[in-house]
């Protein structure tokens, strides 16, 4: 019998920072994740176990009243199976199986897509050259359809001998092919939706560096109403991260979608209003949903450095900028791992939150 309120498939900052929001609000939680000592795990009772267990998985549904995700990568038939072990009701899990199985293969996100008229860049299933050549054309996006991110299982592909070059990695299935979109800029909305609402926080500007996020802030511009029809292409309900790109023309197409929390709504934490992780859990708990508000923030992500030292050298620099706020995920730190992230509030958060995190390198710096 459950006699916690919400769990969480993942325990890494996502789901360190969404039970922290819970956990104001007097919820009580438990994460899975397969390290011991998980963000998450530092912060609230977790349970040590592979992601795609479904013994593991079961143990969350039986000990919890709700069901969440911090990742979209746990095979939705490794939940199913769980499900079924723990004797629960699958409307416990947010998003829902459905839902999730659709935006794990890259493919049925674009085919969700194109079946709700929501516009984004053509795909295919990459089997045969000729044909991606023939229905793609030059340049085209090479993507594994399962597991990406960060950059991950993406390849840009602008002539026929990278393509036949590349075979090795997608000639065994797997990937697709999709239409190269010459951007003006990346942009990001959170999505939420319940049966009774549906709705969106603002639309950022996001700043990518080697494929990573880097900046995010106010775009000035508003594709609330194609993130809003992406998250209702792919069904379910619950928080969705809807990427896009912003096309020469000022139109938008969708990039990608998470469900769940996502690293471009950081700046919700410290925006003034409703952050992206109590409105998750607003959701995930059948609560009532809040209205965004807030006022300029620009986020500013901390990654990891090899031979660093104690970060708190860093957060004391960073905090000598005016109106600077610094979130901390309690990570082993590692190249290039998303260690942390600042917010900067306020006219001129986007210099201010550059010049914080120059300080902060440089007091962090072995």
């Amino acid at each position: 019998m459950s006699s916690l309120d919400l769990g969480f498939l993942g325990g890494g900052q996502l789901a360190r920072m969404s039970i922290m929001a819970a956990q104001r609000m007097g919820f009580t939680c438990l994460s899975l994740d397969p390290t011991p000592n998980s963000p998450a795990a530092q912060v609230a009772e977790g349970v040590v176990g592979a992601l795609a267990d479904p013994l593991a998985i079961a143990e969350v549904f039986r000990r919890c009243d709700r069901v969440t995700l911090e990742n979209e990568f746990i095979p939705g038939s490794a939940i199913r199976e769980a499900i079924l072990r723990a004797g629960a009701d699958e409307s416990r899990l947010m998003p829902g199986v459905a839902c999730l199985e659709t935006i794990q293969d890259k493919l049925r996100q674009r085919e969700a897509y194109a079946r709700s008229g929501v516009p984004s860049p053509h795909a295919l299933a990459l089997r045969d050259a000729d044909q991606a050549l023939d229905r793609i054309g030059l340049p085209m996006v090479l993507k594994a359809r399962f597991g990406g991110y960060d950059g991950k299982g993406t390849r840009t592909v602008r002539t026929r001998e990278e393509l036949a070059a590349l075979q090795g990695e997608w000639g065994e299935g797997g990937w697709l092919a999709e239409t190269f979109v010459p951007f003006r800029r990346e942009l990001a909305v959170m999505v939420f939706r319940s049966p009774l609402r549906t709705g969106a926080f603002s639309t950022m500007e996001t700043v990518q560096t080697d494929h990573v996020c880097d900046l995010v802030f106010p775009a000035g511009v508003d594709a609330s109403a194609v993130a809003i029809a992406a998250a209702e292409a792919v069904g379910g309900f619950g928080l969705f991260g809807v990427e896009l790109f912003e096309a020469q023309d000022g139109s938008f197409l969708v990039n990608e979608i998470a469900p769940r929390p996502h690293n471009t709504g950081h700046y919700s934490l410290d925006g003034g209003g409703v952050s992206q992780f109590e409105q998750h859990v607003r959701l995930a708990m059948g609560l009532p949903l809040a209205e965004p508000t807030g006022r300029p923030v620009c986020m500013a992500n901390l990654l990891g450095r090899a031979g660093a030292g104690d970060f708190r050298h860093g957060l004391a620099a960073a905090l000598t900028v005016p109106g600077v706020h610094l979130h901390w995920y309690g990570k082993e730190n590692r190249a290039g791992r998303k260690m942390g992230h600042l917010n900067a509030v306020g006219e001129g958060c986007v210099e201010r939150a550059v010049e914080a995190r120059h300080r902060f390198y440089k007091a962090w710096a072995p």
